[in-house]
């Protein structure tokens, strides 16, 4: 099949084996196209969406200089100034606002990750196009959606952790997929970004195993899988020692159980649990119909977190949520399912509606005026206004600069990813994967199941949000190109037209006599195989 070609070079006719090139005169044609001009005239299709994709980000970093702040912007930037593991989310993303804080600049920090942006879409470009040789106008197809949709733009305008996430997930699958069997070096590189994808969010962690599986499935060799899983855990192994020498426990986070805690309250009623006196303290009479999103029962002012002491996260607070919330799912499973079902469901409607909250839907928007950054204590006497212009020398209150800007909200206006039309790119991406099932899927396997796992978890943890979808996008666009851009669909049509041709040169020419064959035929499948 095609998914196991790992090369275009046309093979010798009466050998079956691959007819390898010949040499070319120096400043021949062939050199001539492996020249930077020739790589740009082959692929003149890519190279013009990329560059209008560019443009967009040039405007945005024009019109929102020099950033755009979220909540949890100024917790990053607060180990990037003064290192120690945070409480709630772990510190890769901070790590690289360390590495960037030489340059004093928020608007380094955003171009950055505008480069990310675009470097996804030219992995998914190269992926289709250089490995698994899908047409120029496909494999550009495929990364249009990571290219131009307005809120992935915005995402990387952000300082937030998402854009470098999605960014080390794409790099992981491009390695794990370059050739059919993933070489040591390349074992040892995907495991090593998946592990710094679940430095950056905790949700990374779990997609090892999807790692693990694929390349069980694909037969590489326990070496390499073991390779991967090291170099996976290593630093996450490093990282948790560190936390433990500030907070006591080996953990990448202390705040998993607080997290899923927001989750069960959705639907939590002690009624139907037993629930012991130590943990009554987090119930609440109030009807589920009437209750909070989710994340309040973490920040509300009003959360039964509060009413055990100690500060918002504690190990204690943290193992007692995590209790409850163990307890609240086995005894109310189907109302479990039903709360992250429906939030699942939420990814692939029409509308973006308001969630969870105006404030926190606000902060993915390209507001016509930006708040002035908070005043909130970090720590030591310090505000996160302070962190800001510390990192920034003095530069760091965001501006809006029209019409630049404006220009950038009237695209967000227009040109975005519906959730319904993630839902096809998906349903596209399962034919394929059912198309193969006597392989698994094939290679579409992986980032098909990276992104299922990336919209599942966060709704069966916590709760839907918009920007945790973003980052599964460019692995759908990759495993809808991988299971409809090429056989299934492609090998019906040819199939069905190289019969009727056939059928009608059998009707022309009856009694053509037909050489006999110097042995059994092969089919395309099994010609494929080969190559593996």
């Amino acid at each position: 099949m095609m998914d196991d070609v790992d090369s275009a070079v046309p093979t010798s006719a009466d050998t079956g084996r691959r007819a390898q090139p010949g040499p070319s005169p120096t400043g021949g044609p062939a050199a001539a196209e492996r020249t930077l001009g020739g790589v740009l005239r082959r692929n003149r299709l890519f190279v013009t969406v990329l560059v209008v994709a560019a443009l967009l980000r040039v405007l945005t970093w024009f019109g929102y200089r020099s950033a755009v702040f979220f909540p949890d912007s100024f917790a990053y930037l607060k180990t990037a100034l003064r290192p120690a593991p945070d409480m709630v989310r772990p510190d890769g993303y901070a790590f690289l606002l360390l590495l960037l804080r030489p340059l004093q600049s928020f608007a380094a920090v955003t171009a950055v990750q505008h480069l990310m942006g675009l470097g996804i879409g030219v992995m998914i470009y190269a992926l289709l196009r250089r490995r698994f040789r899908l047409p120029a106008w496909g494999a550009t197809l495929a990364a249009v959606p990571v290219l131009f949709d307005a809120y992935q733009i915005q995402l990387e305008h952000l300082v937030l952790s998402d854009a470098m996430f999605a960014f080390l997930l794409m790099a992981a699958v491009t390695v794990a997929l370059w050739r059919p069997e993933p070489t040591m070096g390349m074992a040892l590189a995907a495991g090593g970004l998946i592990g710094g994808a679940a430095l950056t969010r905790t949700v990374g962690l779990p997609l090892l195993v999807v790692l693990v599986v694929y390349l069980i499935v694909r037969k590489v060799g326990w070496r390499r899988i073991g390779a991967a899983v090291v170099a996976c855990v290593l630093p996450m192994t490093i990282y948790m020692t560190w936390f433990a020498t500030w907070h006591g426990s080996f953990a990448m986070t202390g705040g998993t159980g607080v997290f899923l805690y927001s989750r069960v309250m959705a639907f939590a009623d002690c009624s139907k649990m037993n629930v012991p006196d130590e943990e009554l303290m987090l119930c609440t009479s109030e009807d589920p119909d009437d209750r909070p999103v989710s994340h309040f029962y973490i920040w509300g002012r009003g959360t039964p977190l509060h009413r055990l002491p100690g500060s918002q996260f504690t190990d204690d607070k943290n193992r007692l949520a995590q209790s409850f919330s163990k307890r609240a799912i086995m005894a109310q499973p189907l109302d479990y399912l039903k709360v992250a079902g429906y939030d699942i469901y939420r990814v692939f409607k029409w509308n973006r509606t308001v969630f969870p909250d105006v404030k926190t839907y606000g902060y993915y928007e390209f507001e016509p005026d930006v708040e002035p950054l908070p005043d909130w204590s970090t720590g030591l006497g310090i505000t996160a206004a302070d962190d800001a212009y510390r990192y920034e020398d003095g530069r760091a209150t965001p501006r809006v600069v029209e019409p630049f800007a404006g220009w950038v909200r009237a695209y967000q206006d227009h040109v975005y990813l519906r959730g319904t039309m993630l839902g096809v790119i998906m349903l596209a991406a399962f034919a394929g994967l059912f198309a193969r099932w006597r392989r698994f899927g094939g290679q579409a396997m992986l980032p098909l199941g990276m992104a299922c796992a990336l919209l599942v978890i966060p709704a069966a943890t916590a709760q839907f949000d918009y920007r945790y979808v973003l980052p599964a996008v460019p692995l759908i666009c990759v495993a809808a190109a991988l299971g409809v851009g090429r056989d299934p669909v492609r090998r019906l049509f040819t199939r069905g037209r190289a019969g009727r041709a056939e059928t009608a040169e059998s009707v022309a020419a009856p009694k053509a006599s037909v050489p006999p064959a110097a042995g059994p035929a092969e089919s395309p499948e099994s010609s494929a195989s080969l190559s593996r």
